[in-house]
């Protein structure tokens, strides 16, 4: 079993940043991949950036640029810096984590909201 503890969201205006934490516990030694979803209301859960075990990143067309995504291993928790934040970036925040056995954990959620 894994445990998921997501920390960092909150209120900034167009164009500040914030960053999230993810601070996993647990079975830490089957974590591979790690990153974050998010779901605005109405909307879809979509990926916006994910790291592979071996460092490998990818990101959303949309944060690409603006967001960078890093991981710890030596203090199980993995980052989201995001920079230059829009409107459009307003959701609730969710970190996962997959497993070597095929499952994947999610954090509790964090609400990050961006003012004009």
């Amino acid at each position: 079993q894994v445990q998921l503890v997501e920390s960092g969201g909150g209120l900034v205006q167009a164009g500040g940043s914030l960053r999230l934490s993810c601070a996993a516990s647990g079975s830490i030694f089957s974590i591979k991949a790690m990153g974050w979803y998010r779901q605005a209301p109405g909307k879809q859960r979509e990926l916006v950036a994910g790291i592979t075990s071996g460092g490998s990143t990818n990101y959303a067309d949309s944060v690409k640029g603006r967001f960078t995504i890093s991981r710890d291993n030596a203090k199980n928790t993995v980052y989201l810096q995001m920079n230059s934040l829009k409107p459009e970036d307003t959701a609730v925040y969710y970190c996962y984590a997959g497993s070597s056995y095929l499952r994947t954990y999610w954090g509790q959620g964090t609400q990050v909201t961006i003012s004009s």
